[in-house]
């Protein structure tokens, strides 16, 4: 392997994968690792008991709920590239973990459901993605069952995502008629076959060129002219793809096919391969100073974007997830944080969801684990001089806030240690009060409680009970002057808090009483997400 960063980071592609709950993410992400041969045996969806849950779902509450609740990472190598897939939780209470995981990703593929389009959460993810330039390649899943009209589902795109589409491929029919996709640009049919019971590898390997004797050989007469009036609609109609556009966020390349079927994920992973970008510049500081760290930059440099506790049940480990940004990453280097925190990284990991080995190397855009015992955070920038920062991970006010207590009164330091723990790995997000014991923790959705409920039992032994909390809504408050501060924080130590970092926090027992406190006092400046940097 060459050792020189730029050309190995030009050979890579970290992605992440983002859908409504139930589009077939996770079926999509085991066909891709089929295809990478970073699996060899499909069929783990249609298994039963645990073996229904794919590689990438290990928490037990993922098995038991069949939803993704936590981001894994995933690295396989395809045709000469190197891709890092960051799969990232579908359910819409575990969005703030996939804003972190999107930090992470330099391209993301979005997955629609044939027969529904775009559902509320795929909306909300992609207004992630804007937000981080994100360019998005769309594949819309479940051809094999019954569809909307690839014209209507092409349009609700662009209306609602304001992007142009392009498609690459055009399905012939859906569901039982379901009898393939033309490349428009070669102007070839893949014929569609559905893999037998228990059959290994894909299904679209043929193809099928127009003048050829077995061209759309057994497609019947009113699919093949429907389909090909409406291929030829497509093509002269739809926008072609621009890779500039794509680039930019304003418009997305189109595939179609059956994750489930391993139809069309070939097409989507060549497709990836060739449009999606390399690891990209990242804005960040040296020695305060603006500046843009190139991949090539001979200094090893990341940031880590996801902490995760206890991912091997026989040993209390806890893994920070770091993204190399630029440099050769060697086995043993010692990285500094810019708070001058000195890490040496004996045993770095490389990750195949819950299964890792140990990496000797890593390049930009690779995703590395780094063990520790508490020193890293979800946020910092790591890099061998200790004098980069990049633009840090923001975390955003929680929606819904709850008092929490432990069962065991004798336990209430551990409940302090633990919520800590996981609030800086950012499954919660923990408020001590500046006046009243309990603490106060926040989520974005209901369901995160049942996730910190579950883990407080089997990682720390731990009864909690959940109450109403008096205050509806936080606020990181700052102001320039520090006396402006301070003052204000006096005169409201009865609703003042602090988050994990020690940021002075409001709360307020509605959004209405933020608004009304924030116009008394002009100075001081309530905010909705907080940056770390």
């Amino acid at each position: 392997m060459s050792a020189d960063p730029a050309s190995e980071a030009a050979r890579r592609r970290t992605f992440a994968i983002i859908s409504h709950p139930d589009a077939g993410k996770t079926t999509l992400t085991e066909a891709l690792l089929l295809a990478g041969g970073a699996i060899h045996l499909a069929g783990a969806v249609a298994a039963r008991g645990q073996a229904r849950r794919t590689r990438s779902d290990w928490m037990k509450i993922e098995r038991e709920r069949g939803i993704s609740v936590s981001s894994s990472v995933m690295m396989f190598e395809h045709e000469g590239l190197v891709f890092n897939l960051l799969d990232t939780p579908g359910h819409e209470d575990f969005s703030e973990d996939t804003y972190r995981t999107l930090t992470a990703a330099d391209s993301a593929i979005m997955v629609l459901d044939a027969a529904k389009g775009i559902e509320p959460q795929t909306l909300k993810l992609f207004e992630v993605c804007r937000l981080r330039d994100i360019p998005i390649t769309t594949f819309i899943n479940k051809m094999d069952r019954e569809a909307l009209d690839p014209f209507e589902l092409l349009d609700e795109v662009h209306q609602k995502l304001a992007m142009d589409t392009a498609p690459i491929y055009w399905p012939a029919a859906s569901g039982q008629r379901f009898a393939g996709m033309f490349d428009l640009r070669s102007d070839e049919f893949v014929p569609f076959r559905r893999l037998e019971a228990g059959e290994q590898g894909f299904a679209s390997r043929e193809r099928q060129s127009r003048g050829d004797s077995d061209y759309m050989a057994g497609v019947s007469d009113d699919v093949r002219s429907e389909a090909e009036e409406s291929a030829e609609l497509a093509r002269e109609g739809l926008p072609k793809f621009d890779l500039k556009a794509f680039r930019e966020g304003h418009l997305t390349p189109v595939f179609f096919g059956s994750a489930l079927r391993r139809y069309g994920v070939l097409e989507l992973l060549a497709g990836l391969g060739e449009h999606a970008p390399a690891p990209r510049a990242q804005p960040a500081h040296v020695k305060t100073q603006e500046a843009t760290i190139e991949p090539g930059r001979s200094e090893v440099s990341g940031f880590v974007f996801k902490i995760q506790a206890n991912m091997d049940p026989k040993h209390r480990d806890r893994v920070g997830f770091f993204r190399v940004c630029s440099g050769r990453f060697q086995r043993g280097m010692t990285l500094k944080s810019a708070a001058g925190k000195s890490f040496n990284v004996h045993n770095p990991l490389m990750f195949m969801a819950q299964e890792r080995e140990i990496a000797d190397e890593a390049f930009p855009g690779d995703v590395i684990g780094i063990p520790n015992h508490g020193g890293l955070r979800v946020g910092d920038s790591l890099s061998a001089s200790g004098e980069i920062v990049f633009r840090g991970i923001p975390n955003f006010a929680p929606e819904i806030l709850k008092r929490v207590r432990v069962k065991d009164p004798l336990k209430q330091k551990h409940l302090r240690r633990a919520l800590e723990a996981l609030g800086e790995e950012g499954v919660t997000q923990v408020f001590k009060p500046v006046s009243g014991a309990d603490l106060v923790v926040g989520a974005v959705g209901a369901l995160q409680f049942d996730v910190l409920d579950e883990r407080m039992k089997a990682e720390y032994g731990l009864e909690v009970i959940f109450e109403p909390s008096p205050y509806q809504a936080a606020r990181w408050i700052s102001a320039d002057a520090r006396a402006d501060l301070d003052a204000f924080i006096e005169k409201s130590s009865a609703q003042m808090a602090e988050d994990v970092d020690g940021a002075p926090v409001y709360l307020g027992k509605s959004a209405w009483e933020i608004g009304y406190v924030q116009e008394k006092n002009p100075k001081v400046r309530f905010s909705g997400s907080k940056e770390r940097a």
